[in-house]
């Protein structure tokens, strides 16, 4: 484990979770967008919820299979962003004759958007990119301190 391996996991996880935020600020920017894709129809599709999957970062050096097979792996590998899907949930149909989307019947697909599970995800990520920053700001402290025994 290097000295600098904190902050590389510290600076993995700012970077995972700014990512997440930027996923939640587009849902939450779309919650009313009926018209997002085309189908092969022709028709509207309105906006789906995109998630982000987090998962550790696996380092496949030598090195790091050499710490593993001598049993010295204390390294800390951070985590990124495996992949970004979208929430396959239905849409929520809406009476509204007016709206121009409205089918035949009057209703208009709307996307599967729930702000209130936005915004809990969106307070998830904040406070784990705040604790982060705290970790790294921590971790900088205790390096500059380690430099100070050498004055």
């Amino acid at each position: 484990m290097t000295i600098f391996s904190s902050l590389n996991t510290s600076a993995s996880a700012l970077t995972a979770q700014r990512l997440r935020m930027d996923v939640v600020s587009s849902n939450i920017a779309n919650a009313e967008t009926t018209r997002a894709t085309i189908d092969e129809n022709g028709n509207y599709v309105p906006y789906r919820r995109k998630m982000v999957s987090l998962e550790t970062q696996n380092t496949n050096s030598f090195s790091s299979f050499l710490e593993r097979a001598q049993g010295n792996s204390t390294s800390s590998n951070g985590v990124r962003v495996s992949e970004i899907t979208e929430d396959e949930t239905e849409f929520q149909m809406v009476y509204n004759p007016t709206s121009p989307d409205a089918n035949d019947e009057g209703y208009v697909a709307m996307p599967n958007v729930d702000p209130l599970k936005e915004m809990t995800d969106l307070m998830s990520a904040t406070r784990s990119y705040e604790a982060n920053v705290t970790a790294m700001n921590a971790t900088k402290g205790m390096l500059q301190k380690a430099l100070e025994i050498g004055k």
